[in-house]
């Protein structure tokens, strides 16, 4: 296991010092960007939507066609098929993953998976998701989610981290990614909204620190990047102040945990107690420049996050 500790060497401590110095500095820059927009200025305009993500190494349908035949039944069912064994190794990184101890990340996989079981989910003979709703270790569960179609997979795990890291945390994994930056709204639709029940069903909650891990077996951010404000046009729109307390509840998230990602420097494994001088620092910046307006501070928590993690690599 890879831990770390925030006790550092004085040339750190000097250059988080210069950073906290531009960080106030800056503070000005922020405060008038704020002021402006408070005052009426026109609100900035809204980056493009990433594109979909490329996935790799895809598995043959007729080496998943067998998932159809336990629609409804219990998860369990299929965990316990060779044939499913099988598309797993194809499918999880071979890293190792911090679950309350160091193990391989297919041990952890398969050990939340071994929880009390939810039925096949079967849409369209096409979309597969496969769960558990959790277990007595650290409440952990998962899932894993198969487009049959398209020969692509996406399994998670979900627990609560006595290690120092933001919790509860949710890692998406797969063999077929590459890239080291991602949002949600990358991934397919079908994907996000089979998690999106899963997680009703599972009990866990609608906004929860979120990481990927792929191929490189890494460790990096998923982005939130939906919007919680947004609803249909022929459905009402959900409560103002609840919703954008949930766009800034996810900003939140995501910064802390882009934040124990670049201390610990993307080990899927690593540990780590939060917070260093910086980041303590940066959280009075927002402060004085924010107040209380819930756009400003979802606007400046966004731009740490992306400052942490070098920014959004679109792929």
């Amino acid at each position: 296991m890879r831990s770390f500790s925030f006790s550092l060497p004085k040339r750190k401590i000097v250059l988080r010092l210069v950073f906290t110095v531009l960080l106030l500095m800056a503070g000005g820059i922020f405060q008038s960007n704020a002021v402006a927009q408070d005052a009426g200025a026109p609100p900035p305009v809204p980056e493009p939507p990433p594109p979909p993500v490329a996935f790799e190494n895809r598995i043959l349908p007729s080496q998943l066609t067998f998932l159809n035949d336990y629609a409804n039944q219990p998860s369990g069912e299929v965990f316990k098929d060779k044939r499913f064994r099988s598309v797993m190794k194809m499918v999880t990184p071979r890293t190792e993953y911090h679950y309350g101890r160091d193990m391989p990340l297919s041990d952890a996989s398969e050990s939340v998976l071994d929880g009390t079981s939810l039925p096949v989910d079967v849409r369209d003979g096409r979309y597969v998701m496969l769960g558990t709703r959790g277990g007595p270790y650290l409440r952990g569960k998962g899932f894993v989610w198969f487009d049959i179609q398209e020969g692509i997979a996406l399994g998670g795990v979900y627990f609560h981290p006595v290690n120092g890291e933001p919790t509860p945390t949710l890692a998406i994994f797969s063999r077929q990614l590459r890239p080291d930056s991602l949002s949600m709204s990358q991934l397919p639709v079908a994907f996000a909204q089979a998690v999106a029940e899963w997680s009703a069903g599972a009990g866990v909650q609608p906004i929860t620190v979120r990481y990927f891990i792929p191929d490189n077996g890494r460790k990096y951010v998923l982005i939130h990047d939906e919007d919680y404000c947004d609803h249909p046009e022929n459905a009402p729109a959900p409560p103002q102040d609840e919703c954008e307390q949930m766009n800034a509840d996810a900003a939140d998230i995501d910064v802390n945990a882009a934040y124990f990602m670049q201390e610990t420097h993307n080990q899927a494994n690593a540990t780590a107690w939060m917070l260093g001088e910086d980041q303590v620092a940066w959280i009075g910046l927002r402060t004085q420049t924010c107040g209380t307006v819930m756009a400003c501070r979802i606007r400046v928590t966004r731009q740490r996050t992306r400052v942490l993690i070098g920014g959004v690599r679109r792929r």
